[in-house]
């Protein structure tokens, strides 16, 4: 009952998190019973890659709902009051939001659940036949099995995404820093020279790891331990350096003598670097990892990509979707600032100019990582 109360009270915003929430869990359940099927239909194929391909989706779906949970307390302030003057502790608040999480990929989860039982009453196009199972018996069991990893990860990392040692954010909280340590330059750079060296070394003519090279389930095909090695460590230190590289971004914006434009710009984008840099970084990769296989099959028209791309742009889509919320908390946290801002003379065109001049410095950072790991992966699936 306490769920549907707070449902009463639910803004645009909220509705809109929970409706991506289970729309993300409905996917990955669609993928989970996919690959159900398939293992129903062809038995004695084995059915690991098939899932082993559905844990990144389902690691996007348990990252989206942290940082969706994280945004509740930072976006609705007044709710956390309203349940601590309840009696309600910091354990128990962050249940509910995890609860409130879990019951969003629940329901998505059983309408894909429903609407596969359904297909599968022979009414579904027999091009679905393999995906769905038809002609098989189906387990009670393994459905189910399945389906409830899906809120059980959403759930656990909602829960875990704000310590329970740290209190609560309130949403007022404009104390974070805006500076990265050498550390944390040091170790994406280091992870990607090391990267592209290894790639380099796995595409020199005649390149092989102990004469045998990598199968990699989904239709990539054959390629070598070193180059996709490579790719990976480089493509995770592209991710890691996607935040500083918006806080530099932020940083020369407001270099020299700026105007209040580039100053605005410059000093909100150095801030919010943290938050919205790892969405950006995620997107990156996704879409990197999509452009590249789609060189990849374009050039073997006999290779099937259909899993892998459904996959990538699913991950596209959680770090889409939030980027967003990150987004809509960054805007909540300012609301106080532009409010100053407005009462002391600023004019709203000011405000204006300064959020379209950080989104292009945003996209010319994320064109820049995800391009140059568009290329790296190019070259290790050539």
């Amino acid at each position: 009952m306490l769920y549907f109360r707070l449902a009463r009270g639910y803004r645009p915003a909220d509705l809109g998190r929970w409706l991506l929430t289970a729309t993300a869990a409905a996917l990955v359940a669609a993928l989970l019973l996919r690959a159900l099927g398939r293992a129903l239909r062809e038995p004695a194929v084995s059915s690991q890659p098939r899932l082993l391909w559905c844990l990144p989706p389902l690691a996007a779906v348990g990252w989206f709902a942290a940082v969706a949970a994280r945004a509740v307390p930072a976006a609705r302030p007044e709710r956390i009051n309203g349940l601590t003057a309840a009696g309600a502790g910091p354990v128990r608040i962050r249940l509910l939001v995890a609860g409130e999480i879990a019951l969003a990929c629940t329901l998505g989860s059983a309408l894909t659940l429903l609407l596969f039982l359904v297909l599968r009453n022979d009414i579904a196009d027999p091009s679905l036949a393999a995906d769905l199972g038809m002609g098989s018996p189906l387990p009670a069991a393994a459905p189910v099995t399945l389906l409830v990893l899906v809120p059980l990860v959403a759930g656990a990392s909602a829960a875990c995404a704000v310590p329970f040692a740290d209190p609560l954010p309130t949403g007022q909280d404009h104390t974070a820093p805006t500076g990265f340590g050498p550390l944390r330059i040091a170790l994406p750079t280091g992870l990607l020279v090391t990267g592209t060296a290894l790639e380099l070394y796995g595409l020199r003519p005649g390149a092989s790891v102990d004469g045998r090279p990598v199968a990699l389930p989904g239709g990539l095909g054959d390629t070598g331990v070193a180059a996709l090695t490579g790719w990976a460590l480089a493509a995770f230190g592209l991710a890691l350096l996607t935040a500083p590289l918006l806080a530099l971004a932020g940083r020369l914006l407001a270099l020299g003598r700026p105007d209040p434009l580039r100053l605005l710009a410059g000093r909100s984008l150095t801030a919010e670097a943290r938050r919205i840099g790892t969405p950006l970084a995620v997107l990156g990769l996704a879409g990197a990892a999509v452009l590249a296989a789609f060189r990849y099959w374009i050039g073997r028209p006999g290779a099937s990509g259909t899993t892998t791309g459904t996959e990538a742009l699913l991950v596209g889509a959680c770090a889409l979707a939030a980027l967003l919320v990150r987004a809509a908390e960054v805007r909540s946290a300012r609301r106080e600032v532009s409010a100053t801002l407005l009462r002391l003379g600023a004019a709203p065109g000011l405000l204006v100019g300064a959020a379209v001049l950080r989104v292009l410095a945003a996209g010319t950072v994320l064109l820049l990582t995800g391009g140059l790991t568009a290329v790296l992966a190019a070259g290790a699936l050539a």
